[in-house]
């Protein structure tokens, strides 16, 4: 029986190569040329070959990394496919995201909504910066959205209702789960868990090398184990520029938004983001 090599192999053992190596049989085709024809003009601003001029195209894309030559063939990299791909779950199962809402606090409970959420990370955007098409983390974004609940208080005489958590820190402990997983992990699926009280983020992986809890914290990072995505991502504005989006966007939102500490836990073979909802 052939033996089938895995993205780990490949790598050398090394996840923060991952993103560079070429999918077998994931041409340029494979591609969806009007997300990146929307990347590099709507986001970039800048210019791009004719639709039908193929060879420029191909030479911007591999000196993006999003292609690569294989031999006499280009196939897409892994940052490519998962960044722009059609169809990437298709050779790259583990870029799932599970998205579950249960009635209660464990993971038994009954369930309200999940979706599996597949396809590539970006959304294709306009020149205002609308949102045209959803990707994978706009999909989870919504479907949090939609499922976190609100919290309700009397002030006076007056109902006052907000969210039960705030937009940034969900936005943000998604965004960190799909630039910085380890893809090289086949069999694991990035997990949005919402309960009564909490939500939860795993991302498959331990911390990159030299990252720390209290690092992230302290907004010292500045290490990324998959950095043309975090790079890419940050073109789009998902990824904030100077390294602060933990401690900005998801501790001191959480602070503001009900004086609660979100929990930030390097398990074994994940890392867990979990907030919390008002009392």
């Amino acid at each position: 029986m052939m033996h089938k090599v895995t993205l780990r192999e490949l790598s050398g053992g090394m996840d923060s190569r991952v993103e560079f190596i070429a999918v077998q049989d994931m041409g340029l085709d494979s591609l969806d040329m009007d997300r990146i024809q929307n990347y590099f003009q709507d986001v970039l601003k800048r210019s791009t070959p004719h639709r039908s001029d193929l060879e420029n195209w191909r030479k911007l894309l591999c000196n993006s990394n999003l292609l690569v030559k294989s031999g006499e063939n280009y196939q897409a990299t892994v940052a490519g496919l998962l960044l722009f791909g059609k169809n990437p779950n298709r050779r790259l199962p583990q870029a799932t995201v599970t998205t579950v809402a249960f009635a209660g606090t464990e993971k038994g409970s009954n369930t309200v909504d999940e979706e599996r959420i597949i396809g590539p990370l970006t959304s294709r955007i306009s020149k205002r910066g609308e949102v045209l098409d959803r990707g994978v983390i706009d999909h989870a974004i919504d479907f949090v959205q939609r499922n976190m609940g609100s919290t309700a208080w009397l002030d006076g005489g007056r109902r006052l209702r907000k969210k039960a958590l705030p937009l940034d820190a969900v936005r943000e402990a998604i965004v960190n789960a799909v630039t910085h997983r380890d893809y090289t992990l086949e069999g694991t699926e990035i997990e949005i868990s919402l309960y009564d009280d909490r939500m939860e983020v795993i991302s498959p992986g331990r911390l990159p090398n030299g990252v720390t809890v209290e690092k992230m914290k302290e907004g010292v990072v500045r290490v990324a184990r998959n950095e043309l995505l975090k790079e890419i991502l940050r073109d789009y504005g998902y990824v904030e520029h100077f390294g602060m989006g933990v401690r900005h966007r998801i501790i001191e939102s959480m602070r503001n938004h009900n004086g609660t500490e979100p929990d930030l836990m390097e398990e074994e073979h994940r890392f867990v983001v979990r907030l919390w909802k008002d009392n």
